[in-house]
């Protein structure tokens, strides 16, 4: 999105006046002051559209977009530690999840909450400011903020089930911020709110392909939706959202068979015609995914070695003969993750231009929740049926291939889960996954989670993850120590008290 160094400029220093304003000392980390805010900023619609832009600039910021690789990824078993491995990462890996660990802080998802709800609480009065701002933009603006502010409780809600739900700015120190906990059904039941409304005022382009895939418009709008409705178990409206994209025609698998430029659209460049949305990191904002994956700055994870064997197998007749999206996720020669450190298939980053994207949704993302969906709803052909479009864009192994009745839901589920696995490797979405299948039905299908623990647990800890990933609250993080100190109406999640 950031293309335009003014516009990155414009961000920067609206989140400066942000930071600068912001008591960082207090809860959630919030606000620019009322004074500041009301008096010296909201008179025009530019200053609406740096607040928007200072909303995506927050998503950039290290500690956020990591986490969103970190809460999907550590918790699953697609990765491996390396030697530098941070004590608090293998403390996960290890199943030794505790309120002192910062992974589990939530204060950045917090923060850009806040800044959606300024935009939503204070931009309608720019309206009487500026006589050339009228309702349908003001409308845009705030389906951006409204659809940013429910990805973010999003993340929180299937991170830790229950957390505070803050609808309105904290713009003064006269407001308490000292919230309690909300339920998960009061969560999910306002973001599917808010998305209701986001989708009846969000764009449908900006005229601009990095505007288009790094901003919010009605489709983002719908890829999320699909992603709350599948979490609610409402597949029939899960598919409706699914199909809103599928049958607008704006977007298209990459083709690897066909492209050989295929990797650099969909991952060295981003903003493919697959990508939906996008965070966009770039020369100006790299990414914090580097560090975390390359060998000159102090690997801390490789991919596990189950990726290469079971997640996409190897062809033993002909080596040449792979699975074009294990290219794309792992050097076979060394484990690395190649998502995020290559600029092609055969070229890497170095860490000034490390500004892969962080890509939210995409094409496949869609046909592989409506598969899902279409799956526990009796529609296991058609279910198949996109199963297999999928497989054979990426030539995907016969070692990988299962064969499963139409009827069989239990065998339709793991096949497209052992999909999105091969599909979605190392972007961000394992964990959730494997959480939402396992718990669906009353944890039905505990055996999901087991089978995770065996296949990828160190094995002197396997049997301490088991006892514990038994009982279904341990599957959410605790409450950050910091959090419960300075809230006293917050309680800790029942699992860590």
């Amino acid at each position: 999105m950031f293309k335009n160094k003014n516009i990155l400029l414009k961000a920067t220093l609206l989140m400066a006046v942000l930071c600068i304003t912001s008591a960082c000392d207090k809860y959630l980390d919030l606000k620019p002051q009322d004074g500041i805010v009301r008096q010296n900023f909201w008179k025009t619609k530019e200053q609406v559209q740096s607040a928007v832009i200072g909303i995506y600039a927050s998503m950039l910021e290290n500690d956020l977009s990591e986490k969103l690789f970190l809460w999907g990824e550590l918790r699953a078993d697609m990765l491996m530690a390396n030697s530098g491995v941070r004590f608090n990462e293998m403390d996960v890996i290890n199943g030794n999840i505790v309120d002192t660990n910062p992974i589990v802080d939530w204060r950045s998802f917090y923060k850009t909450i806040n800044y959606c709800n300024t935009v939503l609480d204070l931009a309608p009065a720019t309206l009487n400011e500026d006589m050339t701002f009228n309702e349908e933009q003001l409308h845009a603006y705030m389906a951006e903020a409204l659809t940013i502010r429910s990805l973010m409780y999003f993340y929180l809600v299937r991170s830790f089930g229950e957390v505070p739900l803050k609808l309105d700015a904290t713009i003064s120190d006269d407001q308490d911020i000292a919230l309690p906990k909300n339920t998960s059904e009061e969560i999910l039941d306002q973001i599917t709110k808010d998305l209701q409304t986001a989708e009846e005022w969000a764009v449908i382009s900006y005229g601009n392909n990095a505007f288009d895939k790094g901003r919010v418009t009605k489709y983002t709008v719908n890829a999320l939706q699909a992603d709350v409705y599948l979490w609610k178990n409402q597949y029939d409206s899960c598919i409706v959202a699914c199909d809103k994209l599928i049958n607008s025609g704006q977007f298209a698998l990459v083709q690897p068979k066909i492209n050989s430029n295929w990797f650099q659209e969909l991952y060295g460049i981003g903003n493919s015609s697959e990508a939906i949305f996008e965070l966009q990191f770039n020369a100006q904002k790299t990414n914090p995914y580097y560090p975390l994956l390359s060998a000159s700055v102090g690997r801390r994870f490789l991919a596990a070695p189950r990726v290469i064997e079971e997640v996409y197998t190897l062809d033993e007749n002909d080596p040449l003969n792979v699975d074009s999206r294990l290219n794309a996720s792992v050097r076979i020669s060394n484990s690395e993750v190649w998502k995020y450190l290559g600029l092609s298939l055969d070229q890497s980053r170095s860490q000034n231009d490390s500004y892969a994207h962080f890509i939210v949704y995409r094409y496949a993302d869609i046909l592989l929740m409506k598969a899902e969906a279409l799956a526990l709803t009796g529609r296991g052909e058609e279910a198949l049926s996109i199963v297999e479009t999928i497989r054979a864009r990426a030539n995907a192994l016969p070692g990988t291939e299962r064969n499963v009745g139409a009827g069989d839901v239990n065998g339709l589920i793991d096949y497209i889960l052992e999909e999105r696995a091969r599909e979605f490797a190392f972007e961000g979405k394992r964990w959730y996954d494997v959480l939402r299948n396992a718990k669906r039905d009353n944890y039905a299908r505990m055996d999901i989670l087991r089978d995770m623990v065996i296949s990828s647990a160190p094995v002197d800890r396997q049997q301490t993850i088991m006892n514990k990933i038994r009982d279904v609250n341990s599957h959410y993080w605790p409450i950050y120590q910091y959090e419960l100190l300075t809230n006293k109406n917050l309680v800790q999640n029942p699992f860590y008290q």
